[in-house]
């Protein structure tokens, strides 16, 4: 079985506890796929407050988790 290596987690939250809680939830999740993919690491993007995603990309090295802000 492949495994889904373009996966995607939107996290949306309203409070800072459940935002380190489902941000975590979510980069936890996705470094079963990335040891299954061994594509790309972990990116953790924030597009507005409260709205994350969280995914496998290859424009982060294997093995590393990278965040990057695109709040306006």
């Amino acid at each position: 079985m492949n495994a889904p290596c373009d996966a995607t987690i939107e996290v949306q939250v309203e409070s800072r506890s459940a935002m380190d809680e489902r941000i975590n939830a979510a980069v936890e999740e996705m470094k079963g796929l990335a040891l299954q993919c061994r594509t790309g690491g972990i990116l953790v993007t924030r597009h507005e407050p409260g709205r994350f995603t969280v995914a496998i990309s290859d424009s982060v090295p294997y093995g590393y988790t990278e965040q990057r802000d695109y709040r306006s």
